[in-house]
């Protein structure tokens, strides 16, 4: 983060990198309080595009899997997972 003391007004610059891509924002309108906002939403937005972007997965079907042809009957009656019992013994 940079101020340039020639001007009246403070200006903010940062420059980041994600992987092998570099990113630069930089702000010069309103109060340095303002600029930080400004800087933080900027940073915010190309953040939340680079996830986007690469966060794709490359190997997924189209079509959901199947575990069995066979089991094609029993779609209507759920399974009901088997609890353990939680007997104390008192001794």
């Amino acid at each position: 983060m940079e101020t340039q003391s020639g001007d009246a007004r403070p200006q903010v610059k940062a420059t980041f990198r994600l992987g092998s891509e570099s990113y630069s924002v930089q702000t010069n309108k309103g109060s340095l309080s303002e600029q930080l906002v400004s800087l933080k939403e900027e940073s915010m937005t190309i953040l939340k595009d680079f996830i986007t972007k690469h966060n794709v997965p490359h190997d997924v079907p189209d079509e959901p899997l199947e575990a069995s042809s066979d089991d094609e009957d029993d779609d209507d009656i759920p399974e009901k997972p088997q609890e353990k019992s939680k007997k104390t013994k008192l001794t």
